[in-house]
């Protein structure tokens, strides 16, 4: 199979069941904005190894969550690719979220109390991750136009997992040598 298939060529492309649309459909930058995010969470994930003081099962826990986080993304995919009305291959169901949470409220017990914002930064891990978080807003503030046309859990999802990827930046972070930075009135 070939990758090229010159179908998109003059600006267009398909959404799930061949309906055509402009490459700047909402939609489009949705689903694109998602895939983003998928691949900045592959960098982050692909930088664990580099100088974090984290056990076995600690790490294996943690990628298996990114890795779950990257499918998810594929559901989100699926449901702003598909058209209104139109069966979801891959639907995003409430249990999704629900995995989500879990793992914050997991992950945030183990860290101490915000009392100040932070600055994005720390572990090239923690850092990309809080990259991460930043383009799951963009995706959502997208979403947002698209709201009555999209499953209401993919709002909702996204909401979430820029949470996740904030408290998840902030659990990397306690494994490294860097200091969580507050932030301080220039």
């Amino acid at each position: 199979m070939r990758i090229y298939t010159r179908t998109g060529d003059q600006g267009e492309t398909s959404l799930v069941y061949g309906e055509r649309v402009p490459k700047n459909h909402l939609r489009v930058e949705a689903y694109g904005t998602c895939d983003e995010v998928n691949a900045v969470i592959g960098v982050a994930t692909s930088t664990i190894d580099q100088g974090l003081s984290w056990s076995i099962q600690e790490r294996k826990t943690f990628v298996e969550c990114m890795k779950n986080i990257q499918t998810l993304l594929f559901h989100v995919g699926a449901e702003l690719s598909t058209p209104k009305g139109k069966e979801v291959a891959w639907p995003l169901i409430q249990e999704h979220i629900d995995q989500l949470e879990s793992t914050i409220d997991q992950w945030e017990q183990t860290l101490s109390p915000l009392t100040q914002f932070i600055l994005p930064n720390g572990h090239p891990t923690g850092a990309t991750l809080h990259h991460a978080r930043t383009i799951v807003r963009r995706a959502e503030r997208i979403v947002v136009g698209l709201k009555d046309e999209v499953n209401p859990l993919v709002l909702v999802f996204l909401n979430r997992l820029s949470d996740l990827l904030f408290v998840a930046a902030r659990y990397v972070n306690k494994f490294s040598a860097y200091e969580e930075l507050g932030f301080e009135k220039a």
